[in-house]
């Protein structure tokens, strides 16, 4: 039998390793420790035989027990479908006043457009509806198409310059690329749409502006220039802008235009989630 030499400073036995000069002491793990560690082993082993673990090829082992996550899932969501079943069938059958009058529909619409609103259109409107340059503010009261609720629907529904037939559509000219007015026309419009906004401008140069505001942008900017909603042209008077309202920024829209997309929803969102999500955006509180 090999005899282990003990060492001197601690009074371990050691291993007969040496390296250098340095012993190595013969210190096992625990006995507790080692057989949590085969308990580890075993419950690995018997978890592999009972659930679904090994993959295959085309597929994996499905265990004696054969669960399945995906299908737990599957009825968890048919189970929150029963519960709201009753919700929804009452909301297919409401106009929008009628579930904004009772209390109990039109919480779970508010909460269910809410739930929409995230997946669905806080990626240009922002999480809370605030929107940013080039995506609507929805919180506001500016509304370029309407904000009642049967137009935020229909806006919802068809879109905005969309692929669907129906898509709410108006085309801004782009003033200086499609060579309409000049370049000096162009800076003249602009101090005059800064002028009715109550920006800082160029008195005489916004008079001049004034007859080509007039001759190019008043039939549907209307005159005072407060916009038409049945043409979809925004309201120039205000201090709320889409794409900005700084001279240089008006000057950019005026010369090339703008024509942003809003995706139709008809296709893509049943009828009851789309009257859902109007509820949500009326009651963010910009709706009329």
């Amino acid at each position: 039998m090999t005899e282990h030499e003990i060492d001197e400073v601690t009074g371990q036995q050691t291993t007969g390793h040496e390296w250098d000069g340095i012993k190595e002491l013969n210190s096992p793990i625990p006995r507790w420790w080692l057989y949590t560690f085969y308990v580890t082993i075993a419950w690995g082993i018997a978890f592999m035989i009972a659930m679904p673990s090994i993959p295959l090829v085309n597929d994996y082992t499905k265990g004696v027990l054969g669960y399945s996550q995906r299908a737990a899932v599957r009825a968890d969501i048919e189970e929150a479908r029963a519960d709201q079943s009753a919700f929804r069938d009452r909301i297919e059958q409401s106009s929008l006043e009628e579930i904004r009058d009772i209390p109990d529909l039109f919480d779970f619409a508010v909460a269910g457009g809410k739930s929409a609103f995230s997946v669905n259109c806080s990626q240009c409107h922002g999480a809370g509806g605030a929107g940013a340059p080039g995506f609507p503010n929805l919180n506001d009261d500016a509304w370029i198409w309407g904000g009642k609720p049967a137009e935020i629907l229909d806006t919802i529904r068809v879109g905005i310059r969309s692929d669907h037939p129906d898509t709410r559509f108006n085309q801004m000219p782009a003033f200086l690329a499609d060579e309409l007015l000049t370049r000096e026309e162009v800076s003249n419009v602009v101090e005059y749409v800064l002028k009715i906004s109550d920006q800082s401008h160029e008195r005489d140069a916004a008079a001049r502006g004034q007859t080509v505001f007039r001759e190019q942008c008043s039939s549907c900017h209307q005159e005072s220039g407060k916009g038409n909603r049945e043409l979809g042209a925004p309201n120039l008077a205000d201090a709320i802008w889409l794409y900005g309202g700084s001279r240089d920024e008006i000057r950019r829209t005026v010369s090339l235009a703008r024509n942003g997309v809003m995706p139709a929803w008809e296709d893509k969102l049943d009828e009851v989630t789309r009257k859902q999500l109007a509820t949500y955006v009326h009651a963010l509180g910009g709706g009329e």
